[in-house]
């Protein structure tokens, strides 16, 4: 049966290492690697929204670096979380050039995780801002996110690279995950266990994520960047394009 799109490209969450999914974008952009449809979680879904707005990957490294991620957060009381994304809402705001995600240049779907009904959901319409911001909210470090009467969280929690969406719609399908799961010498307050225990449970959500797609691009040098800090943000971004750039593309260009 015919697909509708040629190509699907998934973009896996992963905090600060999301900068890397823009170096691999730009490698797989200059071959000619150009998705029809996105679909992304978290870091993922962030980097998606604007690269299905006709943004460049360089032009969207610099409108995160200005930002930073710890400002796109704001200190609330600790009640659902400790920090809330309401700067990334605003961000989204005023870098997009619409407020309906079906409204974009190219098609683009958020993974998020319901709270209420323990599910995943993809959303490919709505306000960016809300769903792009309910994609991005580990639970426990930051605020859920309410939409229709419903509690949202990030998307990782149950699908970290939302492949399986693009599957039936998409001859090909390229995932991106940049959250290998490694060895973490010191968990030293209630912030780091939190953070690697919603690591072990992204991990989870991307088992057999090989034989899922038809490329899997997943630098193992992700793991040495932490998932917080955007100061690394130009190391990442020209980490994530040597990898690409040296890749075997031959399953999706052969």
């Amino acid at each position: 049966m015919m697909k509708k799109y040629k190509l699907g490209i998934a973009l896996g969450g992963g905090g600060s290492r999301g900068f890397a999914h823009l170096g691999i974008l730009k490698a797989l952009f200059e071959r000619d690697i150009v998705p029809d449809i996105i679909s992304g979680t978290s870091a993922g879904s962030i980097v998606g929204v604007f690269i299905a707005d006709k943004k460049t990957p360089d032009e969207i490294l610099n409108i995160l670096k200005e930002k930073g991620f710890f400002k796109y957060t704001s200190f609330n009381i600790p009640k659902t979380g400790l920090v809330g994304l309401e700067g990334l809402e605003k961000q989204l705001h005023e870098d997009l050039s619409t407020d309906d995600l079906e409204k974009l240049a190219i098609p683009m779907i958020a993974a998020v995780t319901n709270l209420n009904k323990g599910r995943a959901e993809y959303f490919s319409k709505g306000a960016p801002e809300k769903i792009i911001q309910a994609s991005s909210a580990i639970p426990v470090l930051f605020s859920p996110v309410e939409i229709n009467g419903q509690l949202y969280a990030d998307g990782g929690l149950l699908d970290n690279v939302p492949v399986d969406i693009l599957r039936d719609q998409c001859e090909k399908v390229i995932g991106i995950d940049i959250s290998p799961v490694t060895q973490m010498d010191e968990i030293e307050n209630l912030f780091h266990i939190a953070l690697r225990t919603f690591q072990l449970s992204v991990s989870a959500s991307s088992h057999n994520l090989k034989n899922r797609c038809d490329l899997l691009i997943a630098p193992e040098e992700c793991s040495e960047y932490d998932l917080l800090n955007a100061k690394q943000a130009d190391e990442l971004f020209e980490m994530g394009y040597e990898y690409a750039k040296n890749m075997d593309l031959s399953a999706i260009t052969g």
